[in-house]
């Protein structure tokens, strides 16, 4: 699944921090940018309102000692995404091989692409094990029918009849943005430090947008790939999801922030992506939180009435949800009411319809 919601941030109330961005422009698709030595900055298609994702080109060295390129994320998998790359490797990355491809998550647009290069280059995937996992499962339910756990899930939520229509004939999609994956991978795990070419880069964990997203920092070049996990301009979608309906992704996500503002310094350039490479990552993640902190606050005022998930969309997003939308305004709304119940602030009630109510506790 896409991060859909990312360009549906939480209402603003305070002003956005002013962040630094060092490159007035962006690549073209097929094209690069140096963004440090050994470092390439290049673009993939997408369409839709995100237009692209950044991917990553590191300078690195094959196992014979030739020079070659570790990739970090990769696009979905779409002919238009095969046939940037292809003018990628003969043009901006100069013929050279690639010696293995890095992904952050497992969602289509940063992995989609992952199998197509590896078996290209015969090289090896390095991800998550959770990352994988879950994705492999997501990736099998391509031509299932709905489960009655997800139909259940969605009409507790609020969700009419003609919604759930609507998710019966789009589900299974998933697997679509996707190459066949590769069949083995090597695992990456949280403060991991890993050589690509002359640097050594350490693996920064974080979870909720996904379940063991992995961020990639160089200290010596003051760099790190923050993937979806920290985002200039909009921001992740977090969401609960029918496979986890009790789950607290909230909860996880802005630990993980907090985590990582300790953890790295604010001198690194962010290369995030989506949006454009920039300065102030605490201050951006300071901004995240706390507008997730405000989030809730209006969302336990709005429950001195008893609501429902899709009656608090206004409360969390600053932009009418309509139908292609509504799974991901629902996830994250229920991630707010999750949020909000396991810590005692909210109570749960179903009626004889096996709808869900929320009311302040």
């Amino acid at each position: 699944m896409r991060d859909g919601l990312e360009d549906t941030a939480a209402i603003p109330e305070h002003p956005r921090p002013k962040l630094t961005y060092p490159f007035e422009q962006g690549p073209k698709p097929g094209e690069a940018i140096d963004v440090a030595p050994g470092v390439k900055w290049l673009r993939m298609p997408l369409g839709g309102a995100l237009a692209f994702i950044n991917v990553w080109a590191i300078a690195d060295r094959t196992a014979d000692g030739r020079e070659g390129w570790a990739i970090v994320d990769t696009g979905i998998s779409t002919p238009e995404t095969a046939q940037a790359w292809r003018t990628a490797f003969a043009g901006a990355l100069g013929g050279r091989p690639v010696t293995r491809v890095f992904v952050t998550h497992m969602h289509p647009d940063h992995i989609g692409m992952a199998g197509w290069i590896t078996r290209k280059f015969q090289c090896r995937l390095w991800i998550t094990r959770l990352e994988f996992l879950m994705c492999r499962s997501l990736a099998a339910d391509t031509g299932r029918e709905a489960p009655a756990d997800a139909l259940s899930f969605y009409r507790a939520a609020g969700w009419d009849d003609d919604a759930i229509e609507t998710y019966r004939a789009r589900f299974g999609g998933f697997g679509r943005g996707l190459h066949a994956l590769p069949d083995s991978f090597q695992r990456l795990t949280d403060g991991d430090e890993i050589r690509i070419g002359d640097h050594v880069w350490r693996v920064v964990v974080g979870s909720g947008h996904s379940p063991e997203h992995a961020c990639l920092w160089c200290p010596e070049l003051k760099l790190m790939i923050s993937g979806d996990q920290v985002l200039p301009k909009i921001s992740s979608n977090v969401a609960v999801f029918p496979t986890e309906p009790e789950g607290d992704p909230l909860s996880d996500w802005m630990e993980s922030l907090k985590r990582i503002k300790g953890r790295v310094p604010d001198d690194v350039l962010v290369l995030p992506a989506h949006n454009d490479p920039f300065h102030g990552l605490h201050a951006r993640i300071d901004h995240l939180v706390g507008g997730h902190e405000r989030g809730l606050t209006r969302l336990r005022q709005t429950l001195a009435e008893p609501k429902r998930a899709v009656d608090v969309f206004h409360v969390l997003f600053r932009r009418n949800i309509d139908g292609g939308l509504l799974g991901l305004a629902t996830g994250e709304s229920l991630a707010h009411l999750n949020w909000l119940l396991a810590r005692g602030q909210a109570v749960r009630e179903r009626d004889a319809q096996g709808v869900d109510w929320y009311r302040a506790a």
